[in-house]
C-alpha cells in the first residue's frame, strides 16, 4: 500500500514566464524559491509546505483557451479570509468570480493567470 503524506507540488505551463512572475510574484505576492538548474526555464514558489511550479512551455502554448471552468484542472488555495483576498484582489485589478456562498462547505474566488490556467482560493465562510 502506498502510503500517501501529502501534495508536493503542482506544475503550470506558461507562455511568457516574466508576465508568469509579474502576476505570481508582484501581484499576487508568491514567495519564490530556489529552482534547480533544469535546461527547461521556470519558477518555483513555497505555499506553505507545497510548491507551485511554472514551467514555460518551449512551444510557448497552453491548454486552456476558455474562462473560468470550474470543471477544468485547476489548483486551490486556502487563504485566511475571504473579504480581504477579495479586497486585494481589487487592489490589485485581477479578475476574478466570486461564489461566496458556495455549496462547496466554504467561500471560493476563482480567477485566472495570464495564461488561463485557473486558481481557486477557498476561505471559511464571512471571514
Amino acid at each position: 500500500m502506498i502510503e500517501f503524506e501529502h501534495i508536493h507540488h503542482v506544475s503550470l505551463a506558461v507562455r511568457d514566464l516574466a508576465a508568469a512572475r509579474s502576476f505570481y510574484t508582484d501581484q499576487l505576492q508568491l514567495q519564490e524559491i530556489e529552482r534547480p538548474p533544469f535546461r527547461s526555464r521556470g519558477i518555483w514558489y513555497a505555499i506553505g509546505n507545497q510548491q507551485l511550479h511554472l514551467l514555460e512551455h518551449p512551444q510557448g502554448e497552453t491548454l486552456r483557451t476558455k474562462d473560468v471552468d470550474t470543471t477544468d484542472g485547476h489548483f486551490a488555495i486556502w487563504v485566511r479570509s475571504y473579504n480581504e483576498t477579495i479586497q486585494w484582489l481589487d487592489q490589485q485589478g485581477i479578475p476574478y468570480e466570486a461564489r461566496p456562498d458556495s455549496v462547496a462547505g466554504f467561500a471560493q474566488i476563482f480567477l485566472l493567470d495570464p495564461d488561463r490556467n485557473i486558481i481557486e482560493f477557498g476561505a471559511p465562510y464571512s471571514s
